[in-house]
């Protein structure tokens, strides 16, 4: 069959404003994960102790996902292409403030910032997307391989961040997202259509605020519980507050006339289990970076170098997995590639837990194998969920289902890895996740 003119020109099109998208997504993973291997080196320099760092470590990630849903919100209601220009100017402006930090206080509020423009540009990249393939049949395809960018980008987090910050400075990883968001402020007029603003939806700022509360306040609670006791004030005050503030925010999303977050749009099974998921799936691989990368420097001795080189086989049965996703998601469906992607990370993680942590073994027999399984499960878990996730959304509520997404991803690793981490050995955390990866695996097979 002939491709006319015009049909390849539109292919093309929407060719190079995929690119642009997904570059933008992997970005905003990729910040967030380049802080992961040289931490210690910041530690070092600012003469951090392990409560700072773990702070330090989150601190992206708390404002990330403490305001997704709000930022998917404001773009359905005002347009995701104007969204994402106000999210990506924000994210730059921070990404350029950071490297310039003399202290742990600069660096933690340029990161808040940073994850406060990520919130607002994931879920209207999102929404730009569904506008560029408006067929449920080309926007699904396109989810296929969207839902591996975000690992892909932690994994070139990890790789680059190393290699940077050996070879120059920590702080020049910020300039590849100063960079790329830059370079997609340019670009966007260009190459993204304009989305049109639904203005019959109001911002419902109420429910914003509590949701953005209770989200930060319970993950603030979570994550200083590796320093602190369960039962400390600085641990009960932020927990309780947040699960008062989430309370609230449900009972108010059951009455508000056009709620934040519809109560129904989380009813679907197979949309619960696919955000389950991608929850568990970002908790095991966020959860291998940062046990793996402390292994390997502080264990091991290696270095910031030695540990990037360490993680390549990982990236590489990535992104064959991640190109492998879409045509079997084709060929047997989203929710029978999610299952067999959920259970070969299970079985990644549970060789990790029980053969990669131990400094006798070798990097080929001992690390080798689960870091090979667990990349190939978590692409295919990530695309066929992404799918399942988004399947059936009216382009209306194209923002909320990137907002829903994208903070699943960010809550994993953010609630499971900061429980797991205080409850039992980095050996037993990798082995629960990767045991819950199975579970789900199952439901994943038998939900129809």
């Amino acid at each position: 069959m002939t491709v006319t003119g015009p049909a390849r020109v539109a292919a093309t099109q929407h060719r190079h404003a995929f690119t642009l998208l997904g570059s933008v997504q992997m970005t905003l993973i990729f910040t967030l994960a380049a802080l992961a291997v040289p931490m210690p080196l910041i530690g070092r320099e600012f003469d951090l102790e392990r409560a700072d760092l773990m702070l330090l470590s989150a601190a992206y990630g708390l404002t990330f996902a403490g305001l997704l849903l709000f930022g998917g919100r404001l773009a359905d209601r005002y347009g995701g292409r104007r969204v994402l220009t106000a999210g990506l100017v924000l994210f730059a402006s921070a990404s350029a403030v950071a490297p310039l930090a003399t202290g742990i206080g600069a660096l933690l509020a340029a990161r808040f910032a940073q994850g406060a423009g990520a919130a607002l540009t994931a879920p209207a990249a999102m929404a730009v997307l569904r506008a560029v393939f408006p067929s449920p049949t080309a926007y699904g395809r396109a989810m296929a391989t969207w839902g591996g960018l975000s690992v892909l980008g932690a994994t070139t987090g990890n790789l680059v961040s190393g290699v940077i910050s050996a070879l120059l400075s920590w702080r020049w990883t910020f300039a590849v997202p100063l960079l790329v968001a830059v370079a997609a402020l340019v670009l966007t007029p260009r190459l993204l259509p304009d989305t049109a603003p639904s203005r019959d939806r109001t911002p419902d700022l109420p429910g914003a605020l509590l949701a953005t509360g209770g989200i930060t306040l319970v993950s603030y609670g979570l994550v200083v519980t590796d320093a602190r006791p369960w039962l400390s004030v600085g641990v009960l005050v932020p927990l309780l507050g947040g699960t008062a503030l989430l309370a609230a925010f449900r009972y108010a999303e059951r009455r508000a006339r056009d709620p934040l977050l519809p109560p129904r749009f989380l009813l679907d099974r197979r949309r619960a289990l696919a955000l389950t998921a991608t929850a568990l799936s970002a908790c095991g691989t966020a959860m291998t970076f940062v046990v793996l990368s402390l292994h390997f420097q502080l264990t091991r001795d290696w270095s910031p170098l030695q540990t990037s080189a360490a993680f390549a086989p990982f990236a590489v049965a990535l992104i064959a997995s991640g190109r492998a996703a879409g045509p079997l998601i084709g060929r047997y469906g989203a929710r029978t590639v999610t299952a067999a992607g959920l259970g070969t990370g299970a079985v990644g993680l549970v060789l990790l837990a029980f053969t990669g942590l131990d400094a006798r073994t070798s990097y080929a027999s001992g690390l080798l194998p689960g870091l090979v399984l667990l990349p190939v499960g978590a692409a295919a878990s990530f695309a066929g969920a992404a799918v399942l996730a988004t399947h059936g959304v009216p382009q209306r509520q194209t923002g909320l289902a990137g907002g829903v997404l994208n903070t699943a991803m960010e809550i994993g690793p953010t609630v499971v890895f900061a429980v797991l981490l205080t409850l039992g050995s980095d050996a037993w955390s990798l082995a629960v996740t990767g045991a819950a990866l199975a579970v789900v695996a199952l439901l994943c097979h038998r939900t129809k």
